[in-house]
């Protein structure tokens, strides 16, 4: 137990995420505005939580889709998908209505939970584009950040979910 104790405060000090570390919680408001924590999920999905630059740029139009594309991929791997950027919660709810996203939307305005995990910035100025891929004990499995690649994001969430549901299986 201290050991976890240890890895947890070790995290807090350091302010970045890696494999193996528990994904740090929070708590933040949908495109629909109710609240959603990622504990919401902890002991029944994998998540696959992506951060992602602003809504509707072509970038992140082209990621989204490419999620939305194979969401029930997602869902058959046992996996919820979920998006983070620094729009507000209208903004989220156009960008999923204009797209027909099926997947959950938060809203980070203050980038806190951005920088709790120490997603980089690209340029030390865009936000950057990073996806972890959370077990269902909530722990993170794998790290992918490739900010002008945006559809390898769903190619490498995949391919990671799927050799985890290969080890339990």
């Amino acid at each position: 137990m201290s050991t976890d104790n240890n890895k947890q405060a070790r995290q807090a000090t350091k302010g970045k995420v890696e494999v193996g570390d528990r994904a740090p919680g929070f708590t933040l408001p949908t495109q629909a505005g109710t609240q959603v924590s990622l504990s919401d999920f902890t002991g029944k999905k994998a998540v696959v939580l992506y951060f992602y630059p602003k809504d509707d740029t072509p970038g992140c139009t082209a990621e989204a889709c490419a999620f939305r594309d194979s969401y029930e991929v997602f869902k058959d791997a046992g996996a919820e998908v979920i998006g983070i950027s620094s729009d507000s919660a209208e903004s989220h709810k156009q960008f999923a209505g204009k797209h027909r996203l099926p997947f959950i939307l938060l809203s980070d305005t203050d980038g806190a939970v951005r920088k709790r995990y120490g997603v980089p910035t690209a340029f030390g100025l865009l936000p950057g584009r990073v996806t972890y891929i959370i077990d269902k004990e909530g722990i993170v499995r794998h790290i992918f950040s490739a900010h002008f690649a945006p559809e390898k994001h769903i190619a490498e969430a995949l391919k990671t979910l799927h050799s985890f549901n290969e080890g339990q299986g």
